[in-house]
C-alpha cells in the first residue's frame, strides 16, 4: 500500500516589511521589485520614508503611489507632519537642523496632513498570528526611545512589551534584529536606506493555514551610484557625513 505524502498547508498571506528607507530610491526600487517577484500581499513599511537619502520626494511619492502598503511613522517623518521639536525638546547639531529643512523644502506641503495620519502602530490576525508592526518603542515624553542592544530574549521582552504577539516587526534601530523572546519574535530587517553595503533589506513572512508561518529575510543588490550623485548634484546638507556613517563605501552592487 502506497503511503500518501502530507499535503502542505496552503499560504494564506504572504506579508513583506521594509524599514527605514531614508530616501535612498535605488534601494527601495531594488527592494519592492523583489519583494513583487516574491509575490507580497500586502507590504508594511515601519517609519522613516524620508530623512539621510537624496530622494525624498521620490521614496514618500513611491510608497504612497503603491497599493496595498501600509505606512507606519516613524521619528523623521514625524518632524515632517508636525514639525522639528526645538532644543530644549531634541538637541540637533546646526547641520543635522539645516539638513530635515532641506528635506522637508523638497516635499508637498499638502503631504503633511497625509504623513500626519499614519499610525505609530499597527497589528494584524492571520490564522491564530499576530503580527505588529511599529516603529520603535515610544518614550515616557512621546518621542522615540533610543535604540538599545536587545541581543537577549529578556532585554527585548522588556523593550517591547508585546506578550500577546507572535512576531514584532520594527525599525528606528539600523542594525538587523531576529531575537526570539519568552513568547515573541522581535524581527526587525535592517535599515532599508542605510547600510554601509549595498544591499536592500526587507523581511517576508508567509502565514500557512493553521497559523504555521515561515520568515525568510532578503538583502537585494543594487548600485548605490545614482545616490552619490544626487547628494552633490542636490547639494545636500550633510552629504559627508552622510557618505561617512550611512552609505556604502564603494559604488556598485554587493552581496551581505
Amino acid at each position: 500500500m502506497r503511503r500518501q505524502r502530507p499535503v502542505a498547508a496552503a499560504t494564506v498571506a504572504r506579508i513583506a516589511v521594509i524599514t527605514d528607507a531614508h530616501a535612498n530610491l535605488p534601494a527601495l526600487d531594488a527592494a519592492l521589485r523583489e519583494v513583487d517577484r516574491l509575490g507580497a500581499d500586502e507590504v508594511y513599511h515601519t517609519g522613516d520614508v524620508i530623512g539621510i537619502g537624496p530622494f525624498p520626494a521620490e521614496c514618500l511619492d513611491r510608497l504612497l503611489s503603491r497599493p496595498a502598503t501600509h505606512l507606519l511613522m516613524g521619528n523623521h517623518d514625524a518632524w515632517f507632519a508636525f514639525g522639528l521639536p526645538d532644543e530644549s525638546v531634541l538637541q540637533m547639531s546646526q547641520d543635522e537642523r539645516g539638513h530635515q529643512w532641506w528635506v522637508h523644502a523638497q516635499l508637498d506641503t499638502s503631504l503633511k496632513g497625509v504623513v500626519a495620519t499614519w499610525p505609530y502602530a499597527s497589528s494584524l490576525r492571520v490564522e491564530g498570528v499576530r503580527l505588529d508592526f511599529l516603529h520603535y518603542p515610544l518614550g515616557p515624553t512621546g518621542g522615540f526611545r533610543a535604540p538599545v542592544d536587545i541581543a537577549s530574549a529578556e532585554s527585548a521582552d522588556a523593550l517591547f512589551g508585546l506578550r500577546a504577539s507572535t512576531l514584532v516587526f520594527f525599525g528606528h534601530d539600523h542594525r538587523a534584529w531576529n531575537v526570539h523572546g519568552s513568547t515573541t519574535r522581535y524581527v526587525n530587517p535592517g535599515a532599508l536606506g542605510c547600510s554601509t553595503e549595498a544591499v536592500a533589506r526587507f523581511a517576508l513572512v508567509e502565514v500557512k493555514q493553521g497559523g504555521a508561518y515561515s520568515l525568510t529575510l532578503h538583502a537585494e543588490p543594487y548600485d548605490p551610484t545614482p545616490v552619490f550623485e544626487a547628494l552633490e548634484q542636490r547639494q545636500v546638507p550633510a552629504r559627508e557625513f552622510i557618505r561617512r556613517n550611512f552609505l556604502p563605501s564603494e559604488t556598485g552592487p554587493s552581496v551581505a
